[in-house]
């Protein structure tokens, strides 16, 4: 075993940082056994030095995180800080003075994952990230390694812990969205503004990052198309249960059925029980994989989390270590395919649509002839009135979004549909 350690550079000591920096502590003998040489935590870069850290020394505590990548003598930076900048400029500086990078920078990584690649690859660096996406789940490095030899068309996946919390107690508890999302920020689940997690921006992040993996392709933040949880009722959850589904926040990245696109989509959707990411309770994240010679994978378990998401972290900070002594590089970006991300208009699934109407003869003779002439055929009907309202659902067959978008404009035009209560897609069949 080489003596002489591998110094790691330790950008931010938050929940995560501070869990990382214990492990490397307590750990070290482990570490430094699975890696071939020690590994030393040479500095840790804080915005409040004054705060009392546990178990770090606070002679390496520091406020210059420029200088501190800048040293030369860095071998790896691990980078929890967050956000774009200062975030892009701390990697690519590590890389150009030596250092390869870990970091669990989702929002990074999808806005402009491009330059971080390819400053990686300029200096003959690594670039890891295992923990950017559902936390301790390993999920990356299986994507872009273990099924690097096939063709991977479907990753459907619960990415989000926060959003798959609150619609789990609103389907086992009838809770309501609010009574749910107070009950997710008692137990530490939701931030103070849960705006990243409620409304997908955080799914539509590892979505990104999931289908240009998946996909060998190049797909930015702005091509995900994404919908939050806000406008799912009560209602929606019972709707669901009848058909024998439940609702989950599901990022969906597919390849088209002729190879020549990929799609790239975050929004509540009903899927059947029977499914396996139907079971999928609480804060947990799981991640459905469907490759060609592979078949079906299932990755499942805790998604966020200090201990969790250090433990990828770590994963990440091993392989890194072994690739730095053993003069190599690990997996950079795959991009070959270059293929063109398809808007939501063109993407095909199942609809459930909930319509308020009039309680009277011919209403759902003039609805079916408003799908009709858009080319979107249904499936089910059921129909509940009284006392001149009523209730129409309509469950359709496969049809394409924008098809579908067409209908409902239509509907609303009718004198006789008094409102349409919600829309949801059916995934996962």
């Amino acid at each position: 075993m080489r003596t002489r350690p591998l110094k790691v550079a330790l950008l931010g000591c938050g929940v995560v940082g501070s869990e990382v920096a214990r492990i490397m502590t307590t750990h070290a003998d482990d570490l430094a056994a699975r890696i071939g040489a020690p590994v030393e935590l040479a500095g840790v870069a804080v915005r409040r030095p004054s705060k009392v850290r546990e178990g770090i020394d606070p002679a390496l505590i520091t406020t210059d995180a420029t200088a501190l990548v800048k040293r030369g003598d860095i071998d790896v930076v691990i980078e929890v800080i967050g956000g774009i900048e200062p975030a892009r400029t701390l990697i690519t500086t590590a890389f150009e003075h030596g250092a390869s990078v870990v970091s669990a920078n989702k929002a990074l990584l999808a806005k402009d994952g491009t330059t971080l690649y390819d400053a990686a690859a300029l200096h003959g660096r690594d670039l890891y990230f295992e923990a950017a996406v559902a936390g301790a789940i390993p999920l990356i490095r299986p994507l872009r390694e273990s099924l690097a030899g096939d063709t991977v068309n479907r990753v459907l996946g619960i990415v989000n812990g926060t959003t798959n919390f609150i619609l789990d107690r609103m389907d086992t508890a009838g809770a309501g969205y609010s009574e749910a999302l107070d009950e997710a920020t008692a137990l530490g689940y939701a931030e103070a503004d849960p705006t990243a997690d409620v409304e997908g921006f955080d799914a539509a992040a590892k979505a990104a990052i999931l289908a240009g993996i998946a996909f060998h392709t190049r797909v930015r933040l702005d091509e995900v198309h994404r919908e939050g949880i806000t406008e799912v009722t009560s209602a929606d959850l019972v709707s669901a249960q009848r058909m024998g589904c439940t609702v989950k926040l599901l990022a969906i990245c597919e390849r088209a059925a002729d190879g020549k696109s990929v799609t790239a989509r975050v929004h509540p959707a009903m899927i059947p029980l029977s499914h396996p990411l139907a079971s999928v309770r609480e804060a947990y994240n799981a991640v459905f994989v469907e490759a060609e010679a592979a078949g079906q994978l299932m990755f499942y378990g805790p998604g966020a989390g200090g201990a969790p998401t250090a433990s990828a972290v770590l994963g990440d900070l091993v392989a890194v270590c072994r690739n730095k002594l053993g003069g190599a590089t690990g997996p950079g970006e795959s991009a070959y395919t270059r293929l063109p991300v398809s808007s939501m208009g063109e993407v095909v699934t199942r609809y459930h649509i909930n319509l308020d109407v009039a309680d009277k003869p011919g209403v759902l003779a003039q609805v079916a002839t408003v799908f009709a002439e858009h080319g979107v055929s249904i499936d089910t009907v059921r129909q509940k009135g009284k006392d001149g309202e009523a209730s129409l659902v309509v469950v359709t067959h496969r049809a394409a979004d924008a098809a579908l978008s067409g209908t409902v404009e239509a509907l609303r035009k009718l004198d006789t549909v008094r409102g349409v209560a919600s829309i949801m897609r059916v995934e996962g069949e």
